[in-house]
Parts: C-alpha cells; structure tokens; sequence
C-alpha cells in the first residue's frame, strides 16, 4: 500500500508543478481556474492509486476507509511532491515569481481604471504579500494548502465510487 501511495503520489505531484510551471512560463496571465483544473487532472492519480490497490491487492473489493486513506495519503505525497519542486523552481528562478506576479496584478488593475488611494493600497497589499510569501515557513504550508483540500476532496469521491466493485471493474 505505501508503494502505491508514494507511486502515485509523485505522479501526481509532477503533473501538477509541471502543468502548473508550463502556465507560468507560456502564458502573460494567471488563471485561478486553469490552476485547480491542472490539480484535479493531477490528482485524478488519487482514483487510479484505490483502483490499483483494490484490484491487484485486494482482489476487486475496497471499504471506504481504507480506500479513503489511500486517496489521503496519495494526496499528502502529491502535496509534498507540488511544494518540494515548486521550491525548487522558485529558487532555479532566482525566486522572481512574487515580484512578477505582484507586477502583473497591479498592471493590470491599472488597466481596469484602479488609481489614487484604492491603488495605493492595492499596491500596499501587494508589497506585504511578497515580504510575507519571501518567508519560507509562511510560503511551504501555503503552497501546501493550495493543493491539499482539492485532494481530500478528490479522495473522498474517489474512495466512495471505488469501493464499489462494479465501478471500473478489475479486467479478468
């Protein structure tokens, strides 16, 4: 079981930080939504992991729990896998993702029409959120955080679909 779960949790974890990397470095603009939709593709390894275990290890039947805490461990190993090379990016960039990021949002608020006071404390805002993301023990469990509850969410669907022997059944 903790192969599986360490397997497919840093499959998971990789498509996710590469997905997630490859939006930074070809696109201008940062989609929230294009984000969590890279993480439930990467995550979907969650359902593969329980399929997997339930199938060659457990001859076609899985309980929930235990399905559940197999999605759960595939979705901590992801989460360590997702903060552990985006650490490693931040630091092969030279770290400059805040201030790019901070840049592009205060850019294009200023397109939209933002100026005067409002702007100001945007920019205010901006200025703290980088002192605090240049800290790592407040950037790691942030980083962690971003991807954690879509898979606890992801491993609770996935646990209660998989425990049914007749979803995705094992191939004879």
């Amino acid at each position: 079981m903790q192969r599986t779960i360490v397997t497919y949790g840093l499959i998971s974890g990789v498509i996710i930080i590469l997905g997630m990397i490859a939006t930074i470095v070809f696109s201008a603009q940062h989609s929230l939504w294009l984000g969590y939709l890279i993480m439930l593709v990467g995550l979907s390894a969650i359902l593969l992991a329980i399929k997997s275990h339930r199938d060659k290890v457990l001859g076609g039947v899985i309980k929930f729990w235990p399905a559940f805490l197999i999605g759960l461990g595939v979705a901590v190993v992801a989460g360590i896998a997702y903060v552990a090379i985006w650490e490693a990016y931040l630091a092969i960039t030279h770290y400059r993702f805040m201030d790019e990021y901070t840049a592009s949002i205060l850019a294009s608020k200023k397109a939209e029409g933002l100026s005067g006071a409002a702007y100001a404390k945007l920019a205010a805002e901006m200025a703290e959120m980088k002192k605090s993301y240049a800290n790592p023990l407040y950037r790691m469990p942030m980083t962690f955080i971003e991807i954690f509850p879509v898979g606890l969410l992801v491993a609770l669907v996935s646990a209660a679909l998989v425990r049914n022997p007749r979803f995705l059944p094992a191939k004879a």
